[in-house]
């Protein structure tokens, strides 16, 4: 059932969290705190988008779907983001399926038209969720050039850094064939790599979860396959990830800035 918070607590989600308040107020009327399932579709391939999901907890997946090869993550968001990217750019489907693959609990959802009616009105929220599905992109970017160029512990570093930004504590409950999907190799090479990490020190893998114990190992196996989407994010919209000390983002200052 759809709960309501108090305004100083409104969300955990950092992309309504960084609307200017007049932007917020926009969205804030229709939408409703819904409970997540694990595996639950937010957005089918090539399905009309009628609802938009910002996660307040969990990691969703951007997958392609191939009849003979199934299926190929090209990217992930959990409270750092939102479903329907297609939306903000004028399209109203996507070839790409959505779906929750590290559990979570709830997230704010509303109607796909109230989206588009609130960017209709405020020209700064229409460059905030641009400014989202540009980092979105950069990383599918950093995701092709990983698996074209770096060797499978680089990748799996890279992406288990990645779900830790997004969750609390550090253990996460992924399956090795998540992991597959998610590097884009095979379920074997997975169970290979995690032992390699877990000899380095850096993870320790049991059924079903990672518990990461090393960051910064992992950090330096990921190099520069690491960090360029995250950096774009803190950079462009507010405070995200682990590490490094990050000027607070004024969204109200910005949307004042624009308006003048």
């Amino acid at each position: 059932m759809s709960m309501q918070r108090p305004d100083d607590v409104y969300t955990s989600n950092l992309l309504l969290s960084a609307m200017a308040a007049n932007d917020l107020a926009l969205l804030k009327p229709w939408l409703r705190r819904v409970d997540i399932m694990p595996e639950q579709v937010l957005g089918g391939a090539n399905e009309l988008i009628e609802r938009v999901y910002f996660l307040e907890d969990g990691i969703a997946s951007i997958v392609s779907i191939r009849p003979d090869s199934g299926k190929t993550e090209v990217g992930i968001f959990g409270r750092e983001g939102m479903s329907g990217t297609s939306l903000v750019m004028g399209v109203d489907c996507s070839p790409h399926e959505t779906f929750m693959q590290v559990d979570g609990t709830t997230a704010l959802r509303i109607d796909a038209e109230r989206v588009i009616d609130a960017m209709d009105q405020s020209r700064s929220l229409t460059k905030l969720l641009l400014a989202y599905v540009h980092v979105l992109m950069t990383q599918t970017a950093a995701c092709a050039v990983g698996n074209a160029h770096h060797h499978l512990e680089a990748r799996l570093a890279r992406w288990l850094l990645m779900c830790h930004d997004r969750v609390d504590g550090d253990e996460i409950l992924l399956t090795h064939d998540f992991m597959a999907m998610m590097i884009a190799s095979q379920r074997s090479g997975v169970t290979i790599t995690l032992h390699v990490l877990e000899g380095m020190g850096a993870i320790r893998s049991k059924r079903g979860r990672v518990i990461i114990v090393d960051r910064d190992k992992l950090e330096d196996l990921a190099g520069d396959a690491y960090g360029e989407p995250e950096g774009e994010y803190r950079r462009l919209i507010g405070p995200f990830g682990r590490k490094g000390v990050v000027i607070p983002f004024d969204a109200q200052e910005r949307s004042e800035r624009e308006d003048d």
